[in-house]
């Protein structure tokens, strides 16, 4: 029982160090092409360098990050083709789910939409480009929740790292803060209609506005690519 309760207590460690790194590169706050070590993390977490190292070896595996035998560990540059077969992955899995929802949404959920778009006009407002990110986050979920296709969610989290990296870059540099407001406001009012078409098209506009700005991100940030 000593032996299976440490192990449960290991396991969680790991997935502790993992979810804390793994958001901190999404973030930004480990930029890209920065070094880590085993040691840095373990101290700043405060946990030993066994689940670090299991962490850093399933972040490698996410190709978050790269590890140089003799060299050391640094966070993975942020590749445009991943990015854009994610973005292409999203894209795709996110128009069938917005037509579905237009179909079959709960009152509560649209509720849920409505109450995350308040608070999204209010980040914007304050200028708080994290919160934005996170309601966002929240907006496409609740859609796909809504929908009742869970699994998809779960898929687009697998395979979303590089191009939230990106997400995140581009909030930070202001790039169409009121482009993003508009277009969800016009995927709940799509979505209230019943208007699964337009809903459509308005959700493949929106997650096609990335495309439209890695050009200049890549200009302003290009240490950060590869």
């Amino acid at each position: 029982m000593l032996n299976h309760q440490k192990q449960i207590n290991r396991y969680s460690t790991r997935d502790y160090v993992y979810e804390t790194i793994r958001k901190k590169i999404i973030m930004l706050e480990l930029s890209p092409g920065r070094s880590i070590s085993e040691k840095e993390i373990s101290e700043m977490l405060e946990v030993s360098r066994t689940p670090v190292r299991e962490g850093f070896m399933k972040l490698a595996q996410e190709e978050l990050l790269e590890v140089y035998p003799q060299k050391g560990t640094f966070v993975s540059l942020i590749d445009l083709n991943h990015m854009e077969e994610a973005r292409f992955i999203r894209e795709h899995l996110e128009k069938a789910a917005v037509k579905v929802a237009s179909q079959n949404f709960e009152n509560h959920n649209l509720k849920e939409l409505e109450s995350n778009f308040i608070l999204q006009k209010e980040a914007v407002k304050n200028k708080d480009y994290t919160k934005l990110y996170e309601l966002d986050e929240s907006f496409h979920k609740t859609i796909i929740m809504g929908a009742g296709k869970e699994r998809i969610w779960a898929i687009i989290q697998q395979m979303n790292a590089h191009l939230n990296r990106i997400r995140m870059l581009s909030l930070t540099m202001n790039h169409d803060w009121d482009l993003i407001l508009s277009h969800h406001e016009k995927i709940i009012d799509a979505i209230r209609k019943q208007e699964a078409e337009i809903a459509h098209q308005v959700m493949e506009n929106h997650l096609r506005k990335l495309t439209f700005e890695q050009g200049k991100l890549k200009q302003e940030f290009p240490d950060y690519f590869n």
